[in-house]
């Protein structure tokens, strides 16, 4: 039985690599695009929300501590929103979505010229419950999720951004 497990991994495999497919951090830990994220400083984002998600984002990015000598630069401006969706009939709300949304720019040091910029807007609920404290603390895990969650939307993008940049063959040099 082993061995068909075996015969369908190699059969994947050639079927992955027929079709041009690649993985997004090909070279591990010590590959190109990795090398690419670590190379960015992340700018202070305003407010408490904007803390965790830099923080997120040191995580994600500068795994191995801040760049000495950052390539590029990353802001970014967030907002959040929040509505009530489920209303009991006397018009109070017993559930609330929240939605943050971060527009971010990526731009080099040496020219200051933005290249890759995007927007991430993740949304998560919670209930509103009889008790403030409890209510307050949905909100705040909520919110610590959502940013988590924008935190990777944000390095993914980044990642498939450096990952086609090294795809594309080399501007021609003119003499």
């Amino acid at each position: 039985m082993w061995w068909s497990r075996l015969l369908t991994a190699v059969v994947a495999a050639s079927f992955l690599a027929a079709c041009g497919f690649q993985p997004l951090y090909g070279g591990g830990k010590r590959g190109p695009t990795v090398a690419e994220l670590a190379s960015i400083r992340i700018e202070p984002i305003a407010d408490r929300s904007g803390q965790i998600l830099r923080n997120h984002l040191l995580d994600r990015l500068n795994t191995y501590g801040r760049p000495a000598h950052p390539a590029y630069v990353l802001r970014i401006n967030l907002s959040d929103s929040s509505s009530g969706i489920a209303v009991r009939k006397s018009e109070f709300p017993t559930r609330t979505s929240l939605r943050i949304t971060a527009a971010y720019a990526l731009t080099r040091v040496d020219t200051g010229a933005s290249v890759f910029s995007a927007s991430s807007a993740i949304e998560g609920g919670y209930n509103i419950l009889n008790s403030e404290f409890a209510t307050l603390a949905a909100e705040q895990d909520v919110r610590e999720r959502v940013l988590r969650e924008v935190a990777l939307d944000i390095e993914a993008r980044l990642a498939a951004f450096f990952r086609l940049q090294q795809e594309q063959p080399a501007a021609p040099r003119t003499p």
